[in-house]
């Protein structure tokens, strides 16, 4: 008797297995090296761990040519499980920054294959109007896996490590313990804070191996399976849909508005966890890992999902055209209020209002600048297209975090979050410049090529 095989089901763990490896490498890394006692300046190097997924294009049609989707999902999946051993290891050895990098760069890569595969894969097993069923449950569970990995694996990590916290001089100075432990056959001590990494990253790879062992068992296979063989016909069509990118309405100012709207929360997104871990003197708020879990994983991914709601509510009732601009205002003028908080340097509890706040204002602007994107696309190349602009989407990501480890110790974090208030200024300038004028005209107005700013 053939099973069968609930979409909702199927569609929540894949995309929750999506979310958890990208979490990791660019939310959990950033807290578990400042824990580590890593610099600012390497911090911002960790932006360069984005560069998988702004180059996954590029093997996208290996990924295609070879074997099929379902397969390569299991692959990518069994790989991350070990992935996250391998690091569960590595944090308890005297070497832990360089042999976390390491692991945290091959995860990165093997989750941005295991992200082409599984859009593959959603796009052939599903119908179109399967596909729009099931965007909320994709998301859903998407931002479930950031809500597991940088909020309740970090609030782990730092329960145990608390669990040994040695105070002194008052409650100044603060050193961890170590914990005794024994590993095949050897015994030796780790400090708690490692320790408690240790598990977090641990129960990655357990979680990794039961999402391995239940997709086996339960994924579909596609019902193009017998199209994903005819290589071909794939490495045409996506020789094509390179092109016809480039040839679209208005791309110069689209692709432009891609890689520097984000600009100032791209400098913030790794100097904000820095700058909340930083202690008092440092001029930083002194905000445990066990608080950065609660503060950032939990209340500002919920405060972030409810607006990414209402935005798509919103924009779905009244249009693109009449949210675009409110919903870029609200988002990009939450950068002053880290300022602000850099001037002043507040009770934690002010940490918690300004991120909650900024990451409200952050999915009600995501939420239009999605759209937006979307339905920039030519439709017969909706996925390939797609794909392409999430690549200069974490291209705009990547080069200003790299910049920024090295400009906020020059500048100081007031300055520095000042600087990335006034850096939201020329993506918002693009606004003007975007075709938002006849949205029905974006998907069937290609242009001859890039000369598209007169």
């Amino acid at each position: 008797m053939e099973k069968k095989h609930n979409a909702g089901l199927w569609v929540s763990v894949l995309y929750f297995a999506q979310g958890l490896p990208y979490t990791v490498v660019n939310l959990m890394s950033v807290i578990f090296l400042l824990d580590m006692g890593a610099s600012n300046q390497l911090i911002g190097l960790t932006s360069l761990l984005y560069l998988p997924w702004v180059l996954k294009g590029l093997w996208g049609p290996v990924v295609d040519l070879y074997s099929t989707k379902r397969k390569w999902i299991l692959t990518t999946e069994i790989i991350c499980a070990f992935l996250f051993a391998f690091l569960a290891f590595g944090v308890l050895t005297p070497q832990a920054i360089v042999i976390s990098l390491v692991i945290f760069t091959a995860i990165a890569f093997v989750s941005a294959t295991h992200d082409i595969a599984i859009d593959g894969f959603y796009l052939n097993t599903l119908n179109k109007e399967q596909q729009a069923l099931f965007v909320g449950v994709r998301n859903t569970a998407y931002r479930g896996a950031v809500i597991a990995g940088s909020g309740v694996l970090v609030v782990l990590a730092g329960k145990l490590a608390e669990e040994h916290l040695v105070t002194g001089n008052g409650g100044d100075t603060k050193t961890y313990q170590n914990i005794p432990l024994s590993l095949f056959g050897s015994d030796f001590s780790v400090s708690a804070l490692n320790y408690g990494w240790a598990t977090a990253f641990g129960i990655c790879a357990i979680m990794f191996v039961v999402i391995y062992l239940f997709q086996r068992w339960y994924l579909p296979y596609s019902r193009n399976y017998a199209i994903e063989a005819d290589a071909p016909q794939q490495t045409t069509s996506f020789l094509e849909a390179f092109k016809t990118y480039f040839q679209q309405y208005k791309i110069g100012w689209i692709v432009t508005y891609v890689l520097i709207f984000r600009l100032g929360d791209a400098f913030n997104l790794k100097m904000v966890p820095s700058f909340l871990k930083a202690q008092v003197e440092q001029g930083g708020l002194a905000v445990s890992t066990l608080e950065m879990g609660l503060l950032s994983g939990v209340y500002g991914v919920i405060f972030g999902l409810i607006g990414g709601l209402l935005g798509g509510y919103l924009i779905a009732k009244q249009g693109l055209r009449k949210w675009m601009w409110p919903t870029a205002i609200l988002q990009n003028s939450t950068n002053v209020l880290y300022w602000l908080l850099a001037i002043n340097q507040p009770a934690i509890k002010w940490a918690y209002v300004v991120n909650s706040i900024e990451q409200f204002t952050y999915g009600l602007g995501v939420a239009a600048y999605t759209v937006f994107l979307m339905r920039t696309v030519r439709p017969e190349y909706a996925a390939s297209h797609y794909a392409i602009t999430t690549g200069f989407m974490a291209a705009g990501v990547l080069i200003p975090g790299v910049v920024g480890g090295f400009l906020q110790p020059y500048l100081g974090y007031p300055n520095y979050f000042l600087m990335s208030s006034l850096a939201v200024i020329p993506g918002m300038l693009t606004i003007f410049f975007l075709p938002l004028e006849d949205e029905k005209k974006l998907a069937s107005m290609p242009r001859p090529g890039l000369d598209d700013f007169d």
